[in-house]
């Protein structure tokens, strides 16, 4: 017998009545704790779900759930395993208190192998976290373990809702707690399929796993060096190269130029075969970083609502692309141009509802006061070399003032005489159409003139509205078939006044921000953190568990 279990008899002996509670006490205990009022002897850790394991054991007269006179029932085992594997679902165990559950169902052991009852303080203490823990489980599952508004101000996505409370009870009631709770978890394939890629680089950790990669000069197809062989090695443990012999380790090799390509466009790298210092940073992050990565897109996933739609558009801001969707396949795909690091694209969903064809652009107050007004003040005749014109703020006239009558030496951005736009036209910045979805942040999809930015790799150059490379295709997607053949698409780009054509049916747009997930042909792919939302959502976790765990450690 271990001198920690003697230990325990001891106590146990010693303690008397007074841990073998009265009749009726372990009921005292779980109303007290239920209700957030825990005496002080009763070393229960704080409830993370006070209000629902309050409401829960009140529907119940705060009979015990999981447990009995004297034992722990076969379903509060069964949900520690749940708590256990926790990880799985890019959760953390620790927030279940699995450390304190471990430890009171340790004691519950030793008390059976021994012929001994455990007191009712213990079974309420165990009742209750139990209980705290399947409602915090169940919560994080079906929204995420964070506030998503609290990241990305003005966040609208129709979360997935359910009266946690009243899911317990029943879950008990028909004894299907793992299937239950496994239910819960996102069902979108996106979510399923980082879930399998989050096992397949757990398995990665554990068996191999790789260190940073060496810097040194940029390598090229044909090239010859001793950082060729650990290239391969690496891309040998990714999938992308099959093998390689000793006598050609050292060479930048036609297969290994491939594979490397391969890997290249799976990060968002232009996919050149080339070894730079760019491919070299993204081939030395870790697997653990990884790990880390998919578990932050994961709770990205439980933020969505059910169903995204059977057809929706889907801009992935940390991608810089856009993808038509249907029955969860895409059908169009085309690079975007997404805003700035200053002037971010927002995170929101919502519904296209028309189009506008040779549009105007309205200059924003904060992109007329930082770089329009100085270039008018110091050259006012500048604005109609460049196609502007303002059109005073009264209600009566559209008609666009004369800029020779106004002393613009006095102008500033609090007195401007008006709106100031510039006309349709190919030099317009929101080119011949954009697509229309009304929200707050006046966010839309629209044409460009840059054609060439389309080219980079990395594409954040907006004011945070979304730049399309083919928009002719994605409107003649929307409309041809609608009342608007292509012929007829094509006059209204090249317009001169603005029309506006409404869409048959509305279809939704979502803007998100993914920098892991898995593709519809089952290839994981990661992208570079250009908002620096990746830190900013680790971060929120860590200061969450931290706060949950009274310690500030780690952050």
């Amino acid at each position: 017998m271990s001198r920690i279990v003697c230990l325990i008899i001891l106590v146990m002996l010693l303690a008397g009545p007074s841990w073998a509670l009265e009749p009726g006490s372990g009921r005292e205990l779980i109303r007290a704790l239920s209700l957030g009022h825990p005496p002080a002897s009763s070393g229960m850790a704080d409830l993370r779900m006070t209000e629902s394991v309050a409401a829960f054991y009140q529907a119940r007269n705060t009979e015990p759930a999981w447990t009995d006179a004297s034992s722990v029932g076969r379903q509060a085992r069964e949900f520690l395993e749940v708590i256990r594997g926790a990880a799985d679902e890019g959760l953390c165990p620790e927030d279940y208190h699995l450390f304190e559950l471990e430890s009171l169902f340790r004691y519950e052991e030793d008390c059976r192998r021994h012929g001994l009852t455990p007191g009712g303080e213990w079974l309420a203490r165990l009742d209750v976290l139990l209980s705290d823990a399947f409602l915090l489980y169940a919560t994080h599952q079906i929204q995420g373990r964070l506030d998503p508004a609290t990241l990305h101000n003005g966040w609208k996505a129709s979360p997935r809702k359910a009266d946690v409370s009243k899911l317990l009870q029943y879950a008990l009631t028909v004894d299907r707690i793992g299937p239950i709770l496994a239910d819960l978890a996102p069902a979108a394939p996106g979510y399923v399929q980082l879930r399998e890629a989050l096992e397949e680089l757990r398995r990665l950790a554990s068996t191999e796993g790789w260190g940073p990669f060496p810097a040194g000069r940029t390598l090229r197809p044909g090239d010859v060096h001793p950082h060729v062989r650990l290239l391969k090695q690496r891309l040998m443990a990714r999938g992308d190269l099959a093998d390689f012999t000793e006598e050609d380790a050292f060479i930048l090799d036609r297969d290994t130029v491939r594979a490397l390509r391969r890997w290249q466009a799976r990060q968002g790298l232009t996919a050149d075969g080339v070894l730079g210092p760019r491919t070299r940073a993204e081939l030395g992050v870790p697997v653990a970083g990884r790990i880390r990565q998919v578990e932050r897109n994961m709770e990205r996933w439980r933020w969505l609502p059910k169903s995204l739609g059977e057809r929706y558009i889907l801009v992935n801001i940390a991608d810089f692309a856009l993808q038509v969707v249907e029955g969860g396949v895409p059908v169009m795909t085309m690079p975007v141009i997404v805003g700035t690091a200053y002037r971010k694209t927002p995170v929101f969903s919502g519904r296209m509802t028309y189009l506008e064809f040779a549009p105007y652009w309205y200059v924003p107050p904060t992109i007329l006061r930082e770089d329009k007004l100085p270039l008018i003040k110091a050259d006012p005749a500048w604005m109609e070399r460049n196609h502007y014109e303002v059109i005073p703020l009264s209600r009566e006239t559209v008609k666009q003032l004369e800029i020779s009558e106004v002393d613009w030496k006095d102008i500033h951005a609090d007195n401007f005489p008006g709106i100031l736009r510039m006309k349709p036209g190919p030099w317009n910045p929101l080119g011949r159409v954009k697509f229309m979805f009304p929200n707050r942040y006046a966010v839309y999809l629209h044409d460009t003139p840059d054609r060439h930015l389309f080219t980079r790799s990395e594409r954040s150059f907006s004011s945070g509205c979304i730049r399309i490379e083919r928009p002719l295709d994605l409107a003649q997607y929307l409309l041809e078939g609608k009342g608007r053949n292509c012929d007829e698409i094509i006059d209204l780009l090249q317009g001169d006044h603005p029309v506006r054509v409404n869409l048959p049916e509305a279809i939704p747009v979502h803007l998100l921000y993914f920098t892991a997930w898995v593709d519809h042909t089952g290839t994981l792919h990661f992208r570079k953190d250009p908002y620096w939302r990746d830190l900013g959502l680790e971060d929120a976790l860590q200061a969450g568990y931290a706060a949950a765990n009274g310690s500030t450690a780690g952050l």
